[in-house]
């Protein structure tokens, strides 16, 4: 009888099919949900049962008969070939940025909390604390205005561009609950009810290790950017990775979209955005954007697309807007000029990505309308007093 080293989703489907059980006969013999097993079978090589499912696996394994045991390697072995056409694994950092509205007053009480501390910030209050999670690092950067983004950052190899699409459906699935459930923890202490749910996922992937190079990395890191074309979206009860050929392909043939914006240097990086997300490689790490770079521009733009949000429900739910004196017109005017206009130490590099983060999030746009909106209120106001 065969054995598993460590078992990920991909092993778990194979063994499953070799048994030829359904999804709910599978996850009643290993004691789980459905749901558990089609989290393990979507995420494919980026997800390990715990440890007590992996012996639990290899029991199921053992007592297979020869025809399932003769059938789950010759899948496995399948898949390995498979694999080995595409090269090498390549490792990916995945970063996830998920905001929330909190409101002003709870974030000042969350602020003064011993969990969370201060952070350097250009132009704003912001303060940071450290949120559990089971398969990454997750930090809450909580900031002044109101808004609280969690940044969760997760090491991840994949053997296909297809693979690391459906994981990401598929994870976005269980983020944003998770989220959510921190968010209300944190604002636990503050009673707070002003507060919205997480409403998005914004990923940005950073290549490490590539498995392509010269218009093939290029191919890919469009493909990262805009992964929404390797995944069957209607697939139950995840999108599934499209077909081999299909990756193949779009590889060899190369892909671009209008709304794919580069902002890589020529023999320095290689970097896209899209409205899904970014993608970025480091050809020169010693001269390439850190990733600290990165991420400080994509916190400040969630931020600021999540409290535009906030005015935007307002104004939707037939409201005048009332946001604090502070962090009013002024304020977004204030942040549109800093995110917007280049500064006088920033090099071309941080310029092409902030122009990037910005024209495919629609923030700009959303900064105005926000702006507007909460001008019309104040003026209001102002007439009303008089």
């Amino acid at each position: 009888m065969p054995t598993v080293q460590a078992w990920t989703g991909r092993e778990t489907r194979a063994l499953r099919q070799a048994l030829r059980m359904s999804i709910r006969d599978f996850a009643e013999n290993l004691g789980v949900s459905e749901r558990t097993v089609s989290k393990w079978e979507a995420g494919r090589d980026a997800v390990q049962p715990r440890p007590e499912m992996q012996a639990a696996l290899d029991t199921v394994l053992s007592r297979a008969g020869d025809g399932a045991g003769d059938r789950f390697v010759a899948a496995t072995s399948r898949t390995d070939l498979v694999d080995s056409r595409f090269g090498a694994r390549y490792q990916v950092q995945s970063h996830k940025f998920i905001p929330a509205y909190t409101g002003a007053s709870a974030a000042a009480k969350l602020a003064a909390q011993d969990a969370f501390h201060p952070r350097p910030h250009e132009w704003l209050e912001v303060s940071i604390a450290g949120v559990p999670h089971a398969e990454g690092t997750c930090t809450a950067h909580l900031f002044a205005c109101g808004v609280v983004v969690l940044h969760l950052s997760q090491e991840l190899h994949f053997s296909t561009l297809a693979s690391l699409a459906a994981w990401r459906y598929a994870s976005y699935e269980q983020d944003l609950p998770w989220a959510a459930d921190q968010v209300a923890r944190l604002l636990s202490p503050t009673r707070s009810t002003d507060h919205a749910a997480p409403e998005y996922v914004l990923s940005m992937y950073v290549l490490q290790e590539p498995a392509w190079s010269g218009a093939e990395l290029e191919t890919a890191l469009r493909l990262m950017s805009l992964p929404s074309v390797l995944v069957n979206r209607r697939a139950h009860p995840f999108p599934e990775p499209v077909g081999d050929d299909v990756e193949r392909r779009l590889l060899a043939q190369g892909f671009d979209q209008p709304s794919i914006q580069p902002f890589g240097v020529h023999g320095l990086s290689v970097g896209y955005a899209s409205w899904a997300g970014m993608a970025y490689h480091a050809l020169s790490p010693e001269q390439a954007l850190v990733i600290d770079d990165l991420v400080s521009c994509e916190v400040d733009v969630q931020m600021l697309w999540a409290y535009c949000r906030h005015i935007q429900r307002q104004v939707e739910d037939g409201q005048d807007p009332a946001m604090p004196r502070e962090f009013g017109w002024r304020f977004l005017r204030a942040a549109h000029s800093r995110l917007t206009t280049a500064r006088a130490r920033e090099t071309s590099q941080h310029c092409m990505m902030r122009e990037a983060a910005l024209s495919t999030s629609g923030l700009p746009e959303r900064l105005t309308q926000a702006q507007t909106a909460l001008r019309e209120t104040a003026a209001l106001s102002g007439r009303v007093n008089t």
